[in-house]
């Protein structure tokens, strides 16, 4: 999964729109179109950076003659100093794009931090962690290609590619089976479909539709469990709802596949990174 330019351009130049509008007047005020400037982007942690096609995206957009070298690639390990990046060229445009070229590496770092960190609390289990939809409005690609950077695994990227029967779902279709029933009608065996359970009758119900994988939703570990037994490896198994590094330790050893996590992208932590001029 790669990030290129045409998928993001769009969003970059909104995001250089909103922030520089008619012009930076500070740099204006201070500088010349004939100065020039080199400076770095350097962490103040550690971390799997992500997010520097953005960066060179970023100054390719505003102004060409910005030279931008990455020094590390996306999914790299970094660390307090570590220079990520350098860019050279004029003072205005560099000073111009400082912000939105960190808004979007800082916050895809952040997101492929996390994930790395959850990723290896789960290593030796078999069980994939998974992103969600929950993503800021228009970055839904670059959350997940985050997520992707840490080791995890994407869920479907929107509602065209794949089933899944949520709850408002069940109760406006009158069931589980019905509404199952109405998706294998429609498209055959063209889509995996997934359902969301809340309790053990639903997900007795989910088993008998059919479903390909059943999703055990803000169940308890005991609910959980009881949940493994009777779908007993008749279908796939996803865990969500309110997951986070504490509750993994008591779920962790479940036979179940998947474990899905909306704050990996609704609730991300800007990794630390800052521009320092030469």
């Amino acid at each position: 999964m790669d990030i290129k330019r045409a998928e993001v351009e769009q969003l970059v130049r909104l995001a250089l729109a909103e922030d520089i509008g008619e012009g930076d007047i500070t740099s204006r005020a201070i500088f010349s179109e004939d100065d020039a400037c080199g400076g770095s982007i350097v962490s103040r942690q550690d971390g799997i950076v992500c997010g520097c096609d953005m960066v060179e995206y970023v100054y390719e957009i505003l102004d060409p003659r910005v030279k931008v070298t990455s020094n590390v690639k996306d999914g790299d390990t970094i660390g307090p100093g570590s220079t990520v990046m350098t860019i050279q060229g004029p003072t205005i445009s560099v000073l111009s794009g400082e912000r939105t070229a960190l808004n979007f590496i800082q916050r895809m770092t952040g997101i492929a931090t996390r994930t790395s960190g959850i990723v290896s609390l789960l290593a030796g289990t078999g069980i994939h962690l998974l992103d969600t939809r929950k993503t800021a409005p228009g970055y839904r690609l670059l959350d997940k290609y985050a997520v992707k950077t840490g080791g995890g695994t994407n869920h479907r990227m929107g509602l065209y590619d794949m089933v899944m029967v949520k709850d408002n779902h069940i109760r406006a279709a009158g069931g589980i089976q019905h509404a199952v029933g109405m998706i294998r009608e429609r498209y055959g065996m063209r889509y995996q479909v997934e359902v969301e359970t809340a309790s053990l009758d639903e997900v007795r119900e989910a088993v008998s539709s059919g479903a390909d994988t059943i999703m055990l939703d803000n169940m308890d570990p005991v609910m959980m469990k009881t949940a493994v037994d009777i779908i007993n490896k008749k279908t796939r198994i996803e865990v969500s709802g309110n997951i986070d590094e504490f509750s993994i330790a008591q779920i962790r050893g479940l036979a179940i596949d998947y474990i899905s996590m909306g704050s990996l992208t609704h609730s991300v932590t800007a990794f630390d990174l800052s521009m320092e001029f030469d």
